[in-house]
């Protein structure tokens, strides 16, 4: 069985094989974790040649540079709004459509972006991840 299927099959299963010895957090791949590990290490290798801004990910700071060379070849048909990813795009849709495919199955209340709904479900756990230090 190839590797990716594998790690496809995890999905389905549940199992999460990488665990980070930090905060115990599991995932489905290896490659999941060692990204996951520059949580906890402040590890930024990707660095932008124009403004020094450092990222994460080398496809976080492709998409950055679009800020620098000035392309924004995805356009709104509605309000001629430019953007530099098709996904982001997308998401913009969805304040002239209406769209709300992210719903909370506890009430049903639903959400525009994926964040939003994560973020109210935690009305229902009662998790509070952020605390004040005053």
């Amino acid at each position: 069985m190839s590797g990716h299927l594998k790690s496809h099959l995890r999905n389905h299963t549940g199992e999460r094989p990488y665990k980070c010895d930090v905060c115990k957090r599991s995932f489905t791949r290896s490659s999941s974790l060692k990204l996951h590990l520059r949580t906890h290490t402040e590890e930024w290798p990707f660095t932008c040649d124009v403004c020094k801004k450092s990222f994460k990910l080398l496809s976080t700071l492709n998409s950055h540079l679009g800020i620098h060379d000035g392309k924004r070849p995805y356009k709104c048909d509605v309000c001629e709004k430019h953007f530099i990813k098709s996904s982001k795009l997308k998401m913009h849709l969805r304040t002239h459509t209406g769209e709300r495919p992210y719903t909370c199955d506890i009430c049903k209340k639903s959400f525009n972006r994926f964040h939003h709904l994560k973020s109210h479900l935690r009305i229902h756990s009662g998790e509070r991840p952020l605390t004040c230090d005053v």
